[in-house]
């Protein structure tokens, strides 16, 4: 059993270490200028004691705002406080991201935890250890460099002991972080793959997650969905359900309805009997297709703007390569259904919530519940499938929504697997238009990326509008917030569309679309998935044109020494050069691909090779082997690093053969696994990870660096294998037959 008293902060600090501590953090503490700007989070949160306390007994109480949901953050930013503090990571706490005591730290995402919340921790545990030091120096009459420490212990070269615990009090960490302080050099954690303090509960059946959690009296609530977005209750027989066993409540809201039982069982029941009954008022305004949706993209409304253009006298271009290709939607498919609970008591509300973003999340329930910010809030629980944004944050607006109806009783709300199939926000569908000049040398001499897309961000936190789904079907309805596109050089819809290559002539234009007839928000890269995939298979067809080996090629263009270095380690760990390209074996068609990005052009150098076979009788693709070389700077811990690369290699591989969100004018057509074809183990690769460490640079995010040169590098081996290229997305059976019977017509 999982109690609240064990989770939410407060109590936490107050229980479980025996002594209430002041915080001084403030928002009104925040601003900085640019010109004393800090590293990483430190900029928004720069008092020391928002990320670090001491306590008496021995306990290191880490505050951060970078939430665990999976990329195994927690160890590694304990590592990071470990490390620098020179302490044993056993007497590290580690509290849930609770609004109005963490630091705010935004949203996890973007693959920043390490590079903006690991590297402020690091400051501010490093600044805690010279503060520390200091104050022993004074009281041991011995300079700071004579002191050594040994978990949390200082000792002079006599032998006189001062620890932590008996020099730290209240007031020494309520300063500004000193971001001038220096790092450590030598580590004893940082850079081992120290186990994950996160998988023990996790692979022994205990309860790890919010849909684990139970609390005393706590009530069950289902929510009852409309047949397709947009659409309105006409009629709703609460009296019927009500007199179901078990059933405490119907909670109607305009056309938010769900009910509340005693039970889940209960609850369940109660929910498919009231939509059998309900009627709704559809709204009739979907595509009929993805195929018509393509079609309609680029007549659709848009705000267009010039990513990138260089203009320089070049050699004329012999040679043009033009080419569309297309990412359908995706969905995030999350093995746990979205699951939150919340408890409406003393005019106030607490969500326990596997949201990535606990700040952003309360400002839209700020504007939904009508409540003071101090009256909202939100504790961090991990939860069973989570990355980019699902339906974790809309969940947690459900129970809200239920618990204010009901006050005093805990109020658990777990979607079905259909809610989460229909109503979680999707990968947004793009269109790449791609074009690319050689001379007649074979030198590439102008480059232009055209790309439609709707946003790939409709998070909650928006000064206008409210991004959570209830929002919008309560009696009085909020309006989301109007679409907008993360800018470059992180970059939304047109993330990695810039590429690091160096051409004389580029030009980049992103036409964001208006309308938005699905809902769509961050799914894991954002655009930088189909972007690379274009990039880099337009790489590949121009090196075939200028008859180099695509490896090589790549390298022409590349003049930053760690881009140039990850191609080269996973040419060699591949023996790219030793292999063909294609071949062919007992009927079946073998193709090698490679491709490069670095993500975001920020964040960590990957390179793939993928190996595939074809079966050129069904189309059906398997990838054999892929190969990752990555660069993400000082590592933290190498296990996590390589858990992440491997992870987003084999979700790219399920993205890159099978997933598609299938829908018409009736709605989504998909509620369940069987309509929804992902990865099965049968199909996994031998995937084979290899870490460039890089002891002197910054940690970058790696998190989703591999998933678009892993789809590029597969798509480029099934051109290889095949001898055609296949522009859409996923590489389907249907697809990779029909490019085989083109090939063989126009040969």
């Amino acid at each position: 059993m999982m109690h609240s008293s064990n989770v939410a902060r407060r109590h936490f600090l107050k229980s479980s270490l025996g002594i209430a501590i002041s915080f001084a953090w403030a928002p009104a503490l925040l601003a900085q200028s640019s010109a004393s700007a800090l590293p990483g989070s430190l900029n928004a949160n720069p008092k020391l004691d928002s990320w670090l306390h001491i306590q008496p007994d021995g306990k290191v109480v880490v505050l951060a705002g970078k939430v665990e949901f999976g990329q195994g953050i927690t160890t590694a930013l304990m590592q990071i406080v470990a490390d620098e503090l020179e302490i044993d990571m056993s007497r590290i706490v580690m509290v849930p991201t609770t609004t109005g005591i963490s630091p705010d730290e935004g949203v996890t995402s973007g693959s920043q935890s390490i590079e903006y919340g690991g590297i402020a921790l690091r400051y501010a545990a490093a600044d805690a250890r010279e503060l520390l030091l200091e104050r022993a120096s004074v009281k041991l009459g011995t300079p700071v460099s004579e002191l050594k420490v040994r978990d949390g212990e200082i000792r002079t070269a006599s032998g006189q002991l001062l620890t932590y615990w008996n020099l730290a009090d209240s007031e020494l960490f309520q300063r500004p972080v000193n971001a001038k302080v220096a790092l450590k050099k030598t580590h004893t954690t940082i850079g081992k793959s120290i186990q994950r303090v996160d998988i023990p509960a996790k692979v022994s059946g205990k309860p790890a997650y919010v849909q684990d959690m139970k609390m005393p009296g706590m009530l069950h609530a289902r929510v009852i969905r409309p047949p397709s977005p947009r659409a309105s209750i006409l009629s709703a027989d609460a009296v019927a359900i009500e007199k179901m066993p078990g059933v405490v409540a119907v909670v109607q809201n305009g056309s938010f309805l769900a009910v509340v039982a005693q039970r889940e069982d209960q609850a369940i029941r109660a929910r498919e009997a009231l939509k059998k009954s309900t009627q709704w008022k559809l709204a009739n305004d979907l595509p009929t297709s993805l195929p018509s949706w393509f079609r309609e993209m680029k007549q659709k409304p848009s705000v267009d703007s010039t990513v990138s253009l260089k203009q320089n006298a070049a050699n004329p271009g012999t040679k043009v390569l033009s080419a569309q290709f297309t990412k359908p939607f995706i969905a995030h498919a999350a093995i746990g259904p979205s699951c939150a609970i919340a408890l409406m008591k003393d005019g106030g509300i607490t969500a326990w919530t596997h949201s990535q973003g606990m700040y952003p999340l309360r400002t839209d329930l700020i504007k939904t519940l009508g409540l003071a910010p101090d009256k909202i809030v939100c504790i961090h629980q991990e939860g069973s499938g989570m990355y980019g944004q699902n339906g974790a944050d809309d969940v947690a607006l459900d129970a809200m929504l239920i618990a204010k109806a009901l006050p005093g009783k805990p109020i658990r709300v777990q979607w079905m697997r259909d809610d989460e199939f229909k109503w979680e926000p999707y990968g947004s569908a793009m269109i790449i238009n791609m074009q690319a000049s050689l001379d007649q040398e074979g030198n590439i001499v102008d480059w232009q990326h055209e790309l439609w897309s709707n946003t790939h961000s409709t998070r909650p936190g928006e000064a206008t509008g409210d991004n959570l789904m209830a929002s919008w079907y309560l009696e009085k309805p909020f309006k989301p917030s109007p679409v907008k596109n993360i800018p470059q050089p992180a970059g939304g819809s047109d993330r990695n569309a810039v590429p690091l290559y160096v051409f004389p002539n580029q030009k980049v234009v992103n036409h964001l679309l208006i309308d938005m007839p699905l809902r769509v928000s961050a799914l894991r890269t954002l655009g930088a998935y189909a972007n690379v995939f274009a990039v880099e298979s337009m790489m590949d067809d121009l090196a075939k044109a200028a008859k180099i080996d695509p490896a090589q090629f790549r390298l022409k263009y590349l003049q930053d020494p760690r881009a140039r270095d990850v191609i080269t380690h996973v040419s060699t760990m591949s023996a790219w050069q030793k292999m063909p390209l294609k071949s062919q074996k007992q009927g079946k068609l073998h193709g090698r691909g490679i491709a490069f990005a670095k993500y975001k052009n920020l964040s960590a150098y990957v390179a793939c090779v993928a190996d595939v076979e074809v079966d050129p009788k069904t189309g059906k693709v398997r990838v054999t082997d892929l190969y990752a070389s990555t660069d993400g700077g000082l590592v933290i811990n190498p296990n996590g690093i390589q858990n992440q690369i491997e992870g987003g290699l084999i979700q790219t591989t399920s993205w890159t053969l099978f997933e598609s969100v299938p829908f018409n004018q009736d709605g989504i057509q998909v509620s369940s696994w069987a309509e929804y074809p992902i990865l099965r183990f049968s199909d996994l690769p031998n995937v084979h990870v290899e870490i460039i460490n890089r002891e002197n640079e910054k940690s970058l995010g790696v998190g989703e660096g591999s998933q678009g040169p892993g789809c590029a590098a597969i798509a480029n081996a099934v051109a290889n294998a095949i001898g055609q290229r296949v522009f859409d997305l996923p590489l389907t059976p249907e697809r990779i037959k029909a490019a085989i019977e083109l090939g063989k017509q126009t040969a």
